[in-house]
């Protein structure tokens, strides 16, 4: 086990920060303004927050005590002013020597990241973690010399209320606290360290062999100080924590790793306590550098939440599901009649958004928001979404449960009295409601899976309505959300536009792979949503004029609408073709195995929140089905029948027969 101790002082005397060889006065390098690109982040966490660190060492972001309270460290939507810490190699005396190089990755099936960095003098490694929460919150920091000695810098500028505070930085009893309004941040370590400026700075060498921690605690301020760590005890239980859940993953497929880091990263987007799942732990990443779309997604969505649980459960994950499961009950409460598409981590239902203009936004994306005014818009896709998780989770087996049978019942019969009324669909558009094709293909989802459930004797309700029912929403989509001329289905009723949304119209089982109207939509959206290298958009954007959605400005191509492309290439036979793009797409993944929302092909570069449940999702979704396509066809890929089966841990339902007709 390491050897780590608060009280582990390095072999030489300290500097003080001003006497730093090369630094032009203390910590200019340590408050210049950096632009790292967002994949340059890794994830820590400890399923009640998140901090995320960049590979220069610096946590950029850093919300306490949950994902969605203000950020302490806010550099990642501005500069290093709005709050960061950073840890790592002292700068050369001169501009003439070698710096440090460094690399990164996590420790085992981990969300341990460890950083080692490789200087003119000797090497070190910088271990970066959130314990598993059983006291106050925590990011720990260990620094263990490999080789050499190396002068190394700490250097930490707390300011709460997301950049906007200076804190009242003193010691307490031989511990430096900030504190600030309702947030005391206690600052332990066994090296000397001052405050100077607002910056807590730490100068020490370490040599092979030695080792120091660094701990950061939260606590309110009112509150009494909170217990001394004891880091290495931490980093034990961390890692046992992690590689223990990590070891339950059922999936044994050529892409476990990728598959099991995923896991990971979505495992690290629950809120423990709740069982809420959030869409991403940051907010107002850009999906277009300098545009307007920057969206805060620290809340739970139902439809993120429940399509990530899918992809848990197919993995072999039920107690996730169970926890959601009371989650959704709680959240949705009596009120099934007022469903919100999204809540607060613990079913918070005033989300109301603002704009914080004192950010400057990342690389210049302003406005930065917190809140979401899309809480309060009507998307039926949701109610497909959140019955098709309650329905895999009865095939995976999780124990049924009254309470929600009667919530389920009560959305049906709220859905059977909207499902006819236009929305604002998957992607929140911010423009007039129209009747999008997605949206009503997840309300005949929602319908199948509760009739499947009630003749299954799940649920205690006549089927024989709902049958009708499913027949009326499937007879108008294919009337009125399908163009006969280009042979496929548009974005919404009568209209021109293509939607990525509509390559699902085969995996939830709405139609069978083998249509001619599945294939020709897979396409058409290949042919006018795909970017040259293969990626997808969601749906055309026309830059600085107003699109459907309301809003200017284009975006990069969606993460998870290129998983989608994935799967529908392999359930309508072309399977070399689905790896062939499955592994394009995982080599957009961060060297840590990360995805964010977004991808820009031109500057090749990530973008949007980071990192993203839907990506990750996508990512371990597709995964699954061609694993299984593959055990199911011949050895030699190509053009394979897809046998007319259902995949239960992907909610694809057993293909029905084709229709005759055009509009069947």
């Amino acid at each position: 086990m390491t050897n780590v101790s608060l009280l582990t002082y390095p072999s030489r005397p300290l500097r003080r920060p001003d006497a730093i060889p090369g630094s032009a006065g203390s910590t200019e390098i340590h408050t210049m303004k950096r632009l790292p690109r967002i994949e340059q982040y890794g994830l820590i966490g400890d399923m009640q927050t998140s901090a995320h660190v960049c590979d220069d060492g610096s946590i950029d972001w850093l919300c306490l005590p949950r994902f969605d309270s203000p950020a302490i460290f806010a550099g990642l939507l501005g500069t290093q002013e709005h709050g960061a810490w950073q840890i790592a190699p002292a700068p050369p005396a001169s501009r003439s020597e070698a710096g440090a190089v460094s690399e990164r990755r996590y420790l085992g099936d981990s969300l341990v990241l460890e950083s080692l960095w490789r200087t003119p003098s000797g090497s070190v490694r910088v271990l970066d973690f959130m314990p598993p929460r059983s006291g106050a919150p925590q990011v720990i920091r260990i620094v263990e010399g490999v080789a050499g000695e190396v002068e190394m810098v700490s250097a930490m500028r707390p300011r709460p209320g997301y950049g906007r505070v200076s804190p009242w930085i003193h010691e307490v009893g031989g511990r430096m606290v900030a504190e600030a309004g309702a947030d005391a941040l206690w600052f332990d370590t066994g090296v000397q360290h001052v405050e100077k400026n607002g910056v807590i700075v730490s100068t020490f060498a370490i040599a092979a062999g030695q080792s120091v921690a660094f701990v950061l605690s939260w606590c309110p301020s009112h509150a009494a100080a909170p217990d001394l760590p004891d880091p290495e005890s931490a980093l034990a239980e961390t890692l046992a924590f992690w590689q223990d859940w990590a070891q339950e993953c059922t999936y044994d497929g050529p892409y476990r790793e990728a598959v099991i880091r995923s896991s990971i990263a979505l495992k690290a987007m629950t809120y423990a306590p709740s069982g809420g799942i959030v869409a991403a732990p940051t907010t107002s990443l850009p999906e277009e550098i300098g545009g307007e779309r920057q969206w805060d997604y620290r809340f739970t969505w139902l439809r993120d939440a429940s399509t990530t649980l899918a992809a848990l459960l197919g993995t072999g994950k039920r107690q996730e599901a169970q926890a959601w499961r009371r989650w959704l009950l709680r959240a949705v409460a009596g009120d099934p009649e007022n469903l919100q598409i999204m809540y607060g981590i613990t079913g918070e239902r005033d989300l109301r958004e603002r704009e914080l203009p004192w950010l400057p936004g990342y690389e210049g994306s302003a406005p930065v928001r917190v809140g979401n005014g899309a809480a309060d818009q009507l998307q039926l896709d949701v109610y497909g979404e959140v019955v098709e998780t309650l329905y895999l989770a009865h095939q995976s087996g999780v124990a049924h449960c009254a309470d929600t049978a009667v919530l389920h019942q009560r959305l049906i019969e709220h859905l059977v009295q909207r499902w006819q009324e236009p929305d604002e669909g998957i992607w929140e558009i911010r423009g007039a409601r129209r009747h999008f094709v997605h949206s009503k293909v997840m309300a005949w989802v929602a319908i199948d899976r509760t009739i499947r459930l009630a003749e299954a004797g799940a649920l205690t309700l006549d089927p024989v309505p709902l049958v009708e029912l499913r027949e009326t929403i499937h007879r108008e989509v294919c009337t009125e959300g399908f163009d006969p001329v280009r042979n496929t289905f548009t974005q919404s009723y009568g209209s021109q536009e293509l939607d990525a949304s509509t390559l699902l119209i085969a995996r939830v089982g709405f139609l069978p792979p083998d249509d001619p109207r599945v294939v020709g939509t897979v396409d058409a959206v290949r042919r006018e949503l795909s970017t040259p290298d293969g990626l997808v958009r969601r749906y055309p954007t026309i830059g600085k004029h107003t699109g459907v959605d309301g809003l200017t400005g284009d975006e990069g191509a969606f993460v998870l609408c290129s998983f989608w492309l994935v799967d529908a290439l392999a359930l309508t036979g072309r399977l070399d073709e689905a790896h062939a793009l499955f592994e394009r797409l995982l080599a957009l993944r961060n060297d840590l195995g990360l995805l964010a929302e977004e991808y820009d092909p031109v500057q090749q570069r990530q973008l949007g929140n980071f990192p993203q449940a839907f990506s990750h999702m996508g990512l371990v979704q597709s995964a699954l089905l061609l694993h299984q396509l593959a055990a199911q066809s011949s050895p030699h890929r190509g053009a394979v029948a897809v046998p007319a089966r259902r995949f239960p841990s992907l909610g694809l339902l057993q293909n029905r027969k084709a229709p005759t007709s055009q509009h069947a």
